[in-house]
């Protein structure tokens, strides 16, 4: 085999994404919706260098650009990299756009090399992940895992363009034929995606690169604490029924819930506080709780006792304190034997192997109904993502492409 050093071409995948970093709707960092000017000409690009790397190139029926490497057996099933092309709004560079460039950039090796490995290879840039325009998640790799329905295709965005028209807008003919974008599980051999951390494990690791274990389950609450208003300057501190003080208390909590059930998380990440004056004591306060761990058992451990702990502080501070479950997504466990296959890769490359957890959802969630998934992290500064400063250096980027390229040797061929 050719050394991998000699092969891999980090700065190559830099230059990629620094160009695609310019199909953005904003000058501040990248914002870069599905089925936009911004996307198309992002996927020119994609599709440009897919075709330079010996792939035939295709769009499906849901506008997920699909480059494919023929394998000695066509007919065998095919290996899937990929991520995706879409971004939140004033993103970084690197989020999803790194997994398909490298993607990318292991066919291009594999091509210069004359390496034709066993099985296929299907590099996909999936058109919508993070669900800004119309706020649903995954949009294009649940259209290949088979779970995208003729109601997802009815959600509209803020100008209430639906998805249908969304991609009526850009050429898709009939986007009514969503289903034949949907693959089966005897089709996929797996599925592989490299993305960067998003988050701080391999900086304070000093590993450039880690492989995954799982991606965590969520469970979303809204919740109210219903107290009573009153005069800030009459009524006795002692005897108030404060809002914000019960939510201050369900708080605190909420933190010391989650740093002794490590590595489960938990985030209020939005309050409400009314009346909303500086002279009222306030009357009620609506929040959010977003909750994530790999472990289910531990999970709801975690979510009872908080529960728990909100009756008692309602009772102390004569409140009322509701939760209500707006949202629950299962976790989804990475296939051992693909683990086992990144981890002697990470190895190979002298590298110490690190698993992690991901806490933010990636498309290897939906595309785990309908074949086996593994993700291989990549190190990204001050773990900052979902930001204009979103970065990654170049020799990080080579030593993920190292890892991938690895990766799909040893999976993509028979043993």
């Amino acid at each position: 085999m050719v050394k991998l050093q000699q092969v891999v071409d980090a700065k190559r995948i830099s230059t990629r994404i620094e160009e695609l970093a310019t199909c953005s709707s904003t000058s501040v960092g990248v914002t870069r919706l599905p089925f936009t000017a911004e996307s198309t000409k992002a996927e020119k690009l994609v599709e440009e260098w897919m075709k330079a790397a010996g792939m035939s190139v295709r769009k499906d029926s849901l506008n997920n650009i699909i480059g494919r490497y023929e394998g000695k057996d066509p007919s065998a099933p095919v290996l899937m990299i990929g991520s995706h092309l879409d971004s939140v709004i004033e993103a970084g560079k690197f989020d999803g756009i790194l997994g398909v460039i490298t993607g990318i950039e292991v066919v291009q090796t594999l091509q210069d090399n004359g390496i034709i490995l066993e099985n296929p290879i299907e590099v996909v840039g999936f058109c919508d992940e993070e669900g800004v325009r119309f706020h649903s998640t995954f949009l294009g790799s649940k259209a290949i895992a088979g779970t995208f329905t003729a109601e997802d295709l009815e959600r509209t965005d803020e100008q209430g363009i639906t998805i249908a028209e969304a991609l009526k807008g850009i050429g898709i003919a009939d986007p009514y034929a969503y289903k034949n974008a949907s693959r089966t599980p005897e089709e996929l051999l797996a599925y592989l995606e490299l993305h960067i951390e998003q988050g701080p494990v391999l900086e304070k690791k000093n590993e450039p690169v880690g492989v995954v274990s799982g991606i965590a389950g969520a469970t979303r609450f809204s919740f109210e604490i219903i107290g009573k208003p009153g005069h800030a300057g009459t009524v006795p501190v002692a005897i108030r029924q404060d809002a914000l003080l019960g939510a201050s208390d369900l708080i605190s909590y909420i933190e010391k819930i989650a740093i002794q059930n490590e590595p489960l998380v938990a985030t209020v990440g939005k309050l409400t506080v009314g009346p909303g004056a500086s002279n009222v004591i306030p009357g009620l306060v609506t929040g959010t709780l977003d909750i994530r761990d790999l472990n289910v058992e531990r999970k709801q451990k975690a979510i009872d006792a908080i529960l728990t702990e909100s009756k008692r502080i309602a009772e102390a501070r004569g409140l009322q304190i509701n939760f209500e479950q707006v949202m629950e997504a299962d976790p989804v466990y990475c296939n051992e034997d693909m683990i086992k296959v990144i981890t002697e890769s990470i190895s190979e490359q002298s590298g110490s192997v690190v698993s992690l957890v991901s806490g933010a959802g990636h498309d290897a969630m939906a595309m785990a109904d309908v074949t086996n998934v593994a993700m291989i992290f990549v190190r990204c500064k001050d773990g900052l993502s979902h930001h204009p400063d979103e970065s990654v250096t170049v020799e990080d980027m080579g030593a993920g492409a190292k890892v991938l390229y690895s990766t799909v040797i040893k999976i993509a061929t028979k043993r």
